[in-house]
């Protein structure tokens, strides 16, 4: 009977020594995060004045990279990365050029304002190499292409969890095309983005 009682009050020691390290366990096994990406990526559609045949659209894709290992108040600075094609909708009139397309591929600096959790204003600064489609009176000379650099500026806007639409509005300089002309195409892009990085979440820590 005694070592009965024995056994029965070292079982209940063990499973009270037990409980409180699975207790402990499960909090911990919980705070185990996995790290983000910097990255946000994101796709939409442009209208641009071509400053050449009328108005022309395309699609667009940018991908922005946190700028790594600056303090707080610097955390809104990414680097940007965009390639756009304006090869559809054009505009129809006599003067419109039927083979006109330009197409970009671009990258520099964004930075937006992300003291609000849902709204973010941003302004940034391109650089890339832009080529141009276009029919002229010269047979062989069909295809052309600069260098170009693009102040722009926008607003994000959260539409779910990591998920946002962004408006954006660029203004290009193609310079020396053409005789000393700057070719200056312009206009708006509407898309969405996603973003991997763990800012996206910080200020809904339920989501």
């Amino acid at each position: 009977m005694y070592q009965r009682c024995l056994r029965v009050l070292s079982a209940l020691l063990i499973v009270s020594a037990v409980i409180p390290a699975l207790s402990q366990a499960v909090p911990e096994r919980r705070r185990v995060v996995i790290k983000p990406l910097p990255l946000r990526v994101g796709a939409g559609y442009s209208y641009y004045g071509s400053d050449w045949s009328g108005r022309i659209g395309g699609p667009t894709v940018w991908i922005d990279f946190d700028v790594p290992k600056l303090p707080p108040s610097w955390s809104g600075f990414q680097f940007e990365a965009e390639g756009r094609d304006l090869n559809y909708n054009r505009t129809w009139s006599r003067t419109v050029d039927p083979t006109l397309r330009q197409y970009t591929v671009a990258g520099g600096v964004n930075y937006a304002w992300r003291y609000d959790p849902a709204f973010h204003p941003y302004v940034k600064f391109l650089a890339g190499i832009g080529n141009i489609n276009f029919e002229t009176q010269h047979p062989g000379y069909r295809k052309d292409s600069r260098t170009f650099y693009a102040p722009a500026g926008g607003v994000e806007v959260r539409a779910y969890r990591r998920l946002w639409i962004r408006g954006n509005y660029e203004y290009q300089f193609w310079p020396d095309f053409f005789r000393h002309h700057t070719l200056t195409p312009h206009g708006f892009t509407v898309g969405m983005y996603y973003d991997l990085s763990n800012f996206a979440l910080i200020k809904y820590p339920n989501w």
